[in-house]
């Protein structure tokens, strides 16, 4: 995953040089999403922002689909991909998260998400998005993210 690097509020955003992920880009600042990933993201040709993930066997349920949870972490990791924008490289959290799980993703398949800011108040983001493998949906979602301040 070795890539070109940028500094954005003490997150090193990376580009993907080679391989499968050639062009997108990540980052490694969050210990969870580090385990659970790696997660992905890139602005296709229409300026939409894009997250993606390939499912491995840790990915898994018992029943050999991807597990709920990585699905939700996927989808936390994306809002803050759909809302950069908005949260100009600020402090947030995730405040309110609402998601329907409507279909079932196989081991190594390709997960991507899109969305969008529904609306970015003073302190509040709200954003909305799909979750698809191929051409079925996996989840739709809304979230709530509060811009925050560092502690000190």
């Amino acid at each position: 995953m070795d890539g070109g690097e940028e500094q954005a509020s003490g997150w090193v955003h990376k580009t993907v040089e080679s391989g499968e992920w050639a062009g997108w880009s990540y980052y490694n600042a969050d210990p969870f999403e580090d385990h659970a990933g790696p997660f992905y993201y890139r602005v296709d040709e229409d300026g939409q922002r894009v997250s993606a993930f390939r499912t491995e066997h840790k990915h898994m349920n018992g029943g050999n689909f991807l597990h709920g949870g990585a699905i939700m972490t996927f989808a936390d990791y994306a809002i803050f991909v759909i809302a950069r924008d908005a949260l100009q490289d600020g402090h947030s959290v995730t405040a309110s998260f609402n998601g329907d799980f409507v279909g079932s993703v196989p081991p190594g398949a390709l997960v991507e998400c899109r969305g969008e800011v529904v609306r970015n108040a003073r302190s509040m983001v709200f954003v909305r998005g799909l979750i698809t493998s191929g051409p079925d949906t996996v989840m739709s979602f809304s979230a709530i993210i509060k811009k925050t301040r560092p502690r000190t």
